[in-house]
């Protein structure tokens, strides 16, 4: 389990909230034009490219929404695509190109569209932001395997300029709404690989029970034993599964993270 922590914050700080880090460094990117590349790159030549980010991206999401992400190759994609393996290093030169393009698309269904508007208040619009979050993760759950460091592109940007948009009623110093949006991104991937990872089973796991019930012979459980006296072994399993499995305790859990902000925000 604390491993799986530490990989949700990995995964959180390398994707998500990483816009923060890059947002602070455009001055930089403005002098090394080769971060930023694979964005301003046009094809050569005068014919109409065949091809697009987009579309690779798009093939690249389904190869791994279908086989997962370490099925996405380049000889993959052009079979994908029904193209030369060669023909696609005009559009994406190398992986972490690719890798660019492809987390940049899965924050494209992050972002709101543009003529979709923020709700008024801050604690509506991040919660819009986070919900819209989880679901892309439900959808493409092998973003969560990806732990390399993607350059940043355009929804990126967009992502983090969102989430900075939701902020501006609450009142929040400028410390305050990094540390929001932070916390925010963290909570929503922590969220979904512990939903990915852990919830797989369909609650009626007897041999994890029997497993359970052995190591309480132990007696160095106190406050599991305890449980066990009042409602059984079983009834605490239960009582543990449903409960986890709640579909609104990810909203429930969310407000409750908004709320000690919004009361920090007040001073004391």
């Amino acid at each position: 389990m604390a491993s799986q922590y530490r990989k949700g914050r990995e995964h959180s700080c390398n994707l998500a909230a990483k816009a923060i880090k890059h947002a602070a460094a455009l001055d930089r990117l403005a002098t090394h034009p080769e971060t930023v590349d694979v964005w301003t790159r046009t094809a050569a030549g005068s014919r109409k490219p065949r091809f697009s980010r987009d579309d690779i991206a798009a093939a690249a999401i389904r190869i791994a929404d279908a086989e997962g992400f370490d099925a996405v190759s380049m000889r993959r994609l052009a079979a994908e695509l029904d193209a030369g393996t060669m023909t696609l290093y005009h559009y994406v030169r190398t992986k972490d190109e690719l890798l660019t393009v492809v987390v940049d698309a899965f924050l494209g269904e992050v972002v709101l569209p543009r003529r979709q508007r923020l709700p008024r208040g801050w604690r509506p619009a991040i919660t819009v932001v986070a919900t819209r979050s989880r679901d892309a993760l439900r959808r493409h759950p092998w973003i969560l395997d990806i732990t390399d460091d993607p350059k940043i592109g355009p929804n990126a940007m967009r992502h983090f300029d969102q989430s900075w948009q939701a902020l501006e009623s609450s009142g929040a110093s400028f410390d305050d709404k990094l540390d929001l949006i932070t916390a925010v991104d963290e909570y929503v991937f922590g969220f979904c690989l512990h939903e990915r990872n852990n919830l797989k089973d369909s609650g009626d796991d007897i041999e994890m029970v029997g497993y359970i019930e052995a190591l309480l012979n132990d007696d160095d459980y106190p406050a599991l034993g305890g449980m066990v006296a009042d409602l059984g072994l079983q009834g605490v399993w239960s009582r543990i599964h449903g409960h986890v499995r709640d579909p609104r305790r990810f909203d429930r859990n969310l407000a409750r993270l908004l709320s000690g902000f919004e009361a920090s925000f007040a001073g004391p």
